[in-house]
């Protein structure tokens, strides 16, 4: 199955990242094309108009080194939208459970967690998948994906959500990239909640394994070239499984997320909404879930002012 000109150019792009990183000569992408800022076809590099919508190309990026477009030293890319506020949001709950536990410690004259670690009554009260969740506080399935124990913790997983999260967002789109990333995130502790009912975690690992499921899924529609990618992906997830043995990690979350991306990516169409209904459909899901978190965090501050039960 021949690929569509977006995923080639992605594909390409994932390709010569990966050798730059691992110090390995990989296939670099066709340096005599380049993609339309418009219809995203490929044209030649030195068209002044692209040929598929007659739209002007603008003009031929220079050539520098080995960089690559949207890449920090042509390896690290470059977070997209939707990425970006995820990455931000999540870095700012972390410096205020930070704060708190700072605050929490220093009253009962203890020593701060090392490793900028946080407080496990911290981690509760600011919604961690909990047992409380039984008792009808839903929002915690939301919340937990944006909570971390600590410095490695949060910097592993902020990691690898800037490497994958412009993959998912570029491949599908910034309202698709962002329920998505919800859907998986919730579906990976409500697995969790079901292996462990009364185990506390946190995370967005979960949700990263769902990006990576997401990515896996979809390369089933793309031939050999599809096939190559999968592999790549499939690296990342044994290194994370061993990762989970010898460490203190909610595995059942990540599998929980890995399954449902792996769903989702298979059966949600790549690309942006072909139709204006579906283009309304996903943008209603995305604000839908922009609205869930926000209502879960406000649920969250609600019930901060009264004890846990």
């Amino acid at each position: 199955m021949k690929l569509p000109p977006k995923l080639w150019f992605q594909w390409q792009r994932l390709r010569k990242a990966w050798g730059l990183s691992w110090g390995t000569e990989g296939n670099s992408p066709n340096s005599s094309v380049r993609m339309c800022p418009h219809c995203r076809a490929l044209i030649d590099r030195d068209a002044s108009v692209c040929p598929f919508c007659g739209e002007r190309a603008g003009p031929v990026r220079a050539r520098g080194g080995t960089s690559t477009p949207g890449r920090v030293l042509g390896v690290i890319p470059v977070p997209t939208t939707a990425t970006s506020v995820v990455v931000v949001a999540t870095l700012a709950i972390y410096a205020i459970s930070w704060y708190m536990t700072q605050n929490s410690e220093a009253a009962q004259l203890y020593g701060a967690p090392a490793m900028g670690g946080i407080s496990g009554d911290v981690l509760v009260r600011l919604g961690a998948k909990a047992p409380y969740i039984w008792a009808g506080q839903w929002w915690r399935l939301v919340t937990a994906v944006f909570l971390h124990a600590g410095l490695l913790h949060i910097g592993m997983n902020m990691w690898c959500l800037v490497d994958l999260g412009p993959e998912v967002e570029s491949l599908f789109c910034a309202t698709k990239f962002t329920v998505l990333y919800l859907a998986t995130g919730v579906a990976g502790f409500m697995l969790s909640l079901w292996w462990s009912p009364f185990g506390v975690s946190v995370g967005a690992s979960g949700a990263i394994l769902g990006l990576i499921g997401i990515l896996i899924g979809a390369s089933f529609h793309h031939g050999h070239l599809g096939r190559d990618y999968r592999r790549q992906l499939w690296r990342w997830v044994i290194y994370i499984a061993i990762f989970g043995i010898f460490f203190s990690i909610d595995n059942a979350a990540h599998f929980g997320g890995l399954i449902s991306g792996l769903a989702l990516g298979y059966f949600v169409p790549d690309g942006e909404p072909a139709t204006r209904p579906s283009e309304n459909l996903w943008n209603t899901l995305a604000v839908l879930c922009v609205l869930i978190i926000a209502g879960s965090f406000v649920l969250m501050t609600l019930q901060l002012a009264h004890p846990l039960r």
